[in-house]
């Protein structure tokens, strides 16, 4: 798993602007080989997801493993995404490639979600070498492109456009003992504000674009104390201290190259996690009306707001796998079943898409945990969680004893 692992971390899939997708399901492809997959390639039209920063293919790979005794089982889907965030700052080691330190698996994607990729393939192998396995489902294999950004997800597409199994297993989530009660929802909005460029030895004959977006920034920071106080009825983690919260933040700025010129334009991001009891469309004219506020009079030539990032909450998953699901990763973790609490997430899922399609049931498992640096420095997973999401997945799509 180590060794699979690191070929995929050093493949690297930031997103943005992800633009090698089509490179990764190659890599998938070759190391999924010895389980003589059926593969089916699905890309998202160009016009469905295109935007600021996003380049390449949208490449999503269907691999159906060929198991002894599964050819005529019912079909359960296992969810990966295979862009990360990019690398950021602060890294102790090289984040494109694996290091093992302390007994943890350094590297970007281990946790989120790459790790996952390597531990069903390990279940699935052992799994065909058993040979007399006897088993309950039939695993078919989605890796799907822009669970990190962009306002289009390979999964959404999928959803959209093909029936999809009614048993959906997505492992972007946590290594904890949880059962998945939903999640909040999650908008990234771009706010472009133009002016005009010059020397900034004369100022007057330009407009700081920069400088117009401050009032812009404060009328975010004036929205987000009324914003965060709104709460929503999804259970929270246990070590939340409260209710889960709606939540705004500016999450990048971007303006101007040097200190001779006045920048002539300038982009910000704000990122909206907004919960089940609000509306997308509440969410978007409130921002918009806040800006509006701030800049329509402003000396701005020109300004804007578009959706670069949208996944909508999740709400009520649970059907008739969610106890199987439960008990196979308690058999996995030795813990007792009475030990998987259920709750929620201020966190989002691209399965907003898949709700919204139809499919209401969906199970969440993964390598995530409050510790693991996932979207940091430093992200990590560790070999015995590699093994325990392994034992799983073996035990969910087996006959359980």
């Amino acid at each position: 798993m180590v060794a699979a692992l690191s070929r995929l971390v050093e493949l690297a899939t930031p997103m943005p602007p992800a633009d090698n997708y089509a490179g990764f399901a190659d890599l998938v492809e070759e190391l999924f080989a010895p389980l003589g997959c059926t593969a089916m390639r699905v890309t998202v039209p160009d016009e469905l997801w295109q935007g600021p920063g996003l380049s390449g293919a949208r490449v999503n790979l269907l691999l159906t493993p060929d198991i002894p005794g599964t050819h005529d089982l019912p079909e359960a889907m296992i969810y990966f995404h295979t862009d990360t965030a990019p690398a950021g700052d602060g890294w102790s080691v090289p984040p494109f490639q694996v290091t093992q330190r302390d007994g943890k698996l350094i590297g970007r994607g281990t946790a989120d979600m790459k790790g996952t990729i390597v531990a069903v393939r390990d279940a699935l192998l052992r799994l065909s070498a058993q040979g007399d396995a006897k088993m309950a489902f039939k695993p078919v294999l989605a890796f799907c492109t822009d669970e990190e950004g962009g306002t289009y997800p390979g999964i959404r597409y999928l959803a959209e456009t093909q029936p999809l199994p009614e048993v959906l297993l997505n492992l972007n989530g946590t290594a904890e003992p949880r059962i998945w009660a939903g999640c909040v929802g999650s908008l990234d909005i771009t706010v472009t504000i133009t002016g005009q460029a010059c020397h900034s030895g004369e100022p007057q004959r330009g407009v700081n674009a920069v400088e117009i977006a401050l009032p812009a920034m404060m009328a975010m920071q004036l929205l987000k104390s009324t914003v965060e106080a709104r709460e929503t009825t999804l259970p929270p983690p246990p070590w939340a201290t409260g209710p889960l919260r709606a939540r705004l933040n500016v999450t990048a700025i971007h303006g101007g190259d040097k200190g001779s010129a006045i920048p002539g334009s300038c982009t910000m991001t704000i990122n909206r996690r907004y919960i089940a009891e609000e509306t997308e469309a509440e969410v978007i004219a409130e921002i918009r009306n806040a800006l509006a506020n701030a800049l329509d009079n402003s000396a701005a030539l020109d300004w804007g707001m578009q959706i670069t990032g949208h996944l909508p909450p999740v709400a009520d998953p649970d059907g008739p796998a969610t106890e199987r699901w439960t008990q196979a990763r308690a058999r996995a973790f030795n813990l007792p079943v009475s030990a998987f609490t259920r709750y929620g997430s201020g966190t989002s899922s691209d399965f907003g898409w898949v709700q919204r399609a139809g499919l209401r049931h969906m199970l969440l498992g993964g390598l995530m945990r409050p510790d693991r640096n996932v979207h940091g420095p430093d992200e990590f997973t560790t070999i015995q969680d590699l093994c325990e999401l392994s034992d799983a997945v073996a035990y969910f799509l087996s006959e359980l004893p």
